[in-house]
């Protein structure tokens, strides 16, 4: 049964010849899930490989590595031992600080996927443990069989966690138990130990009835997505919001609409409440003032000419004297980066500069710049206001030098007298901020 459901999960989710991660703890759940696969990979042809992440949070944990290694030469599947440090006082809870830094070891792999042995009773755990702190459809979606953001597989996510202990049995596998697994001061442990056990005394198939309740509730959250990206083809312009038609939606639309945008720059996700609010100081905020509003961290959301702006604030380098070496990316401290490339008859006539070194600079504030022949020189100050540059960009925005000339400013344009001609090839420079790089 168990081999047949995983064979059906490889045939619709890999192809030959790809690498195949297991996140392997020892544990019963990952024990059972390289085992199946180390028997499918004749019949799949991919390549499969198994990381033990060594947390050091238990005086144990060099055994279970050591198991973990045992069994993989057993099975003959390379494996590796990542070793990562926890921190405890991220204030984040030492579950989430833990998973966080598991993620980022397994996502630093070469594979092509990496598969979890979360199975049917952890998805019934996490939608309850969403249930109680009073989550969206975002977290009551739970966890996905399939996270292609991320590369992650979860083929175990229908299967109960008593078919893959008879699995276990029968095949007379052996796995280690992790002695936290017990500790119920965890809640994901209280609601495997204690929640759920009570629960299924009324409701015997409650763990099967709230993962198939997580399936519907992703649905869900996926048609909310829908909805946001076709509200953002009206509202949306180059990665900020018009306000006057987010206005036009409903309050429920609106929200959805701002989750969807921060969640599509990867931003902290704020509750209901607060998100209310920051649509309500966006909307009411009067013509022309400096709204800022905190989304979390140094992530702020800024009004500016009728737009939702987002502002990842960074600290400026002083004394900002970078050269460029010809690459095509160029990262600024805390500030972004700026991108090279080589067009015909666009950008900065290279090889027409008597000293073909460009630095990059920081404003100082009293620059003039000419990129239009036909039109006087300008101050910067007067040409951002024209090309809608919002203030807080304008003291970080990079500017570009051939000595002590200013060449170049990134979304105005080339000074004048240095354009590429037509028949020239010219070098155009693209400044990426800190909020969207």
């Amino acid at each position: 049964m168990l081999k047949s459901h995983l064979s059906s999960f490889l045939s619709s989710h890999i192809q030959p010849g790809q690498i195949l991660l297991v996140a392997f703890s020892g544990g019963l759940d990952s024990r059972v899930l390289l085992q199946l696969l180390a028997e499918a990979r004749e019949q799949h042809v991919f390549q499969l490989q198994a990381m033990y992440i060594h947390h050091g949070l238990s005086p144990n944990a060099d055994a279970w590595g050591d198991f973990c290694q045992q069994v993989c030469d057993a099975l003959d599947v390379p494996f590796s031992c990542q070793r990562v440090q926890v921190d405890t006082q991220s204030g984040k809870g030492l579950e989430a600080a833990a998973r966080e830094v598991r993620y980022q070891a397994l996502l630093a792999s070469q594979s092509d996927h990496i598969l979890l042995a979360h199975h049917q009773d952890d998805q019934a755990e996490t939608l309850l443990l969403q249930l109680l702190r009073g989550a969206g459809s975002k977290g009551l979606a739970a966890m996905a069989v399939r996270d292609a953001e991320r590369r992650l597989l979860r083929p175990l996510l229908d299967v109960s966690r008593a078919e893959l202990l008879l699995f276990a049995q029968e095949g007379g596998l052996q796995w280690i138990d992790d002695e936290s697994n017990l500790d119920i001061t965890y809640d994901r442990n209280y609601c495997r130990q204690q929640l759920l056990p009570y629960m299924e005394q009324r409701f015997p198939a409650v763990r099967r009835t709230l993962a198939r309740s997580a399936s519907h509730l992703a649905e869900a959250a996926d048609l909310l997505d829908d909805l946001a990206q076709l509200d953002a083809a009206q509202v949306m312009v180059e990665n900020r919001l018009d306000l006057k038609p987010l206005a036009q939606l409903s309050a429920a639309r609106g929200r959805n609409l701002l989750r969807w945008w921060l969640n599509v720059n990867q931003l902290p996700l704020p509750n209901s409440s607060r998100l209310q609010e920051m649509l309500q100081q966006l909307l009411i905020a009067k013509q022309g003032s400096q709204l800022k509003v905190l989304v979390g961290g140094n992530v702020w959301l800024r009004r500016y000419q009728g737009y939702a702006c987002i502002e990842l604030a960074g600290e400026v380098t002083e004394n900002l004297a970078l050269q460029w070496q010809g690459e095509a990316e160029l990262l600024l401290p805390n500030n972004g980066r700026l991108l090279f490339s080589w067009q015909a008859g666009q950008g900065l006539a290279f090889d027409r500069l008597a000293n073909k070194v460009l630095t990059i600079r920081h404003r100082e504030g009293r620059e003039r710049f000419k990129p239009d022949a036909r039109r006087p020189t300008r101050t910067l100050r007067y040409l951002y206001q024209e090309h809608n540059v919002p203030p807080w960009q304008r003291e970080c925005q990079p500017l570009i030098y051939s000595k002590d000339q200013l060449v170049i400013v990134p979304g105005i344009g080339v000074t004048h007298s240095l354009h590429a001609a037509a028949d020239e090839l010219g070098l155009v420079v693209e400044w990426v901020p800190v909020s969207q790089s």
